[in-house]
This record gives C-alpha cells, structure tokens and sequence, in this order.
C-alpha cells in the first residue's frame, strides 16, 4: 500500500502527451437540467483535440466567434496503460488503465453550442478552440482515493460551481469501460469526467479557480 506516502505529481507535456481528450457529456443530472438536456442512458461522448490544452496558471483565450464562453469543472483521468476495442477491460478491470487524477476546465462557447444542437450538429466548433481545455498537475492512481470528492469552482473568489463526483449518473469504471469498447485509449489520454451543475459565462480579466478534494488545484486567467 502506498497509503501515507508521497504522491507522484504528473505534468502536462513533461510527464505525459495526450493524443485525445475524451470528453463526458451530461454526467451530472443536475447539470443535464439546467442546460435543457434529457438525461442521457449511455455516456454521451466528444473529443477535443491535443492543441485545446493549455498548462495551469495560464491564460484561456476567449474565440472571437463567440460571445458566451461558459466554465464547467471537471475531474480528469490520465490514461496510463493503453487499451484496444479488441479486447477491452471489463469495468472490474478498468481503472487499472488509469495512471492519474487531475483537475481540468472544459471551456465551452455556449452560444455557438446552443445554435449547433438546435441544428442536430455536432458541437466541435463550440468545445475545440485553443486553450478551452486547461488541466492542473495529476496525482498519481496509487495514493488517491477518487470517489466523493467535492468539486468547487471560483471565479474571482466567488463560487459558481459546488459538486460531488458521487453525483455522477455513470461511474469511473463504466466510463473507462465503455470508451476502452468505442476506441483505443492510448497511453497518456485524458477523460474529462463531466461536470456538475452551475455553469456560467467569464469574461476577460476573471480569474477561474477550480479545486477537487486532495487534488492540485488549476487556476487559470481568461
């Protein structure tokens, strides 16, 4: 057990590269509602791509073609053993797969996403521009507990969003399993777990700070 031991902290780009950011819809009931949304029966899935990133204590740059970027916190796994449709984990076997746990912001143009489902498009423009994925620093899967941790985020000292994970509609490992069936989860992936309910629009000049129970927190300036 490596309980009581230090925690290995895990860095974008220096400890990891992610080919993907896999992306959970609609995980938190509360969240679906506010945003009009049925709750979903299965994992509603996106992906944003590696170039969305940007470090903790950066700046998120608000897209021109849009007028309402929303915050929604999340917990992140960090994808540290590879998996293939082929011969996916059960979800007894999932979170063996998982290296880390992180803090992450799935920055969202909420005008533009709102325009494309009105449409039945998909959401790509809304969720993909560079910078609308900032992740703090991961701790290590073998000293961190992941299960019913309170999510908090600040924006400008105020908070917005107040969660627990416990509130989640699909668990960790069905998350990991059912993605790991879809497609390769390669190593050093990310999963953006959903976020739970209170949403809201920055502006430039808002400092975000979004914080999960034991883990580092991810402050960021828009």
């Amino acid at each position: 057990s490596t309980w009581g031991h230090m925690s290995r902290v895990l860095r974008l780009w220096t400890d990891f590269r992610p080919s993907k950011i896999v992306c959970i819809g609609r995980n938190y009931a509360d969240h679906a509602k506010e945003l009009s949304n049925a709750v979903p029966t299965e994992p509603v899935i996106f992906i944003k791509p590696p170039s969305a990133l940007t470090p903790p204590r950066s700046e998120i740059i608000l897209p021109q073609f849009s007028q309402s970027v929303h915050h929604e916190a999340e917990l992140v796994l960090l994808v540290g053993k590879a998996t293939n449709p082929s011969n996916p984990p059960s979800e007894a076997e999932a979170m063996s797969h998982i290296q880390g746990f992180g803090v992450g912001l799935d920055m969202t143009a909420r005008d533009v996403q709102d325009k494309l489902k009105k449409q039945s498009l998909p959401w790509t423009i809304a969720k993909c521009w560079d910078t609308s994925a900032p992740v703090g620093d991961f701790l290590s899967a073998d000293s961190f507990n992941p299960h019913q941790l309170d999510i908090v985020l600040k924006v400008n000292g105020e908070v917005r969003q107040r969660g627990n994970t416990s509130q989640m509609i699909f668990s960790l490992p069905s998350i990991v399993a059912f993605c790991a069936r879809v497609f390769s989860l390669n190593e050093g992936d990310l999963i953006f777990t959903g976020t739970p309910s209170g949403v809201g629009p920055v502006k430039a000049g808002d400092k975000l700070e979004a914080s999960i129970s034991g883990l580092p927190t991810l402050e960021m300036q828009v």
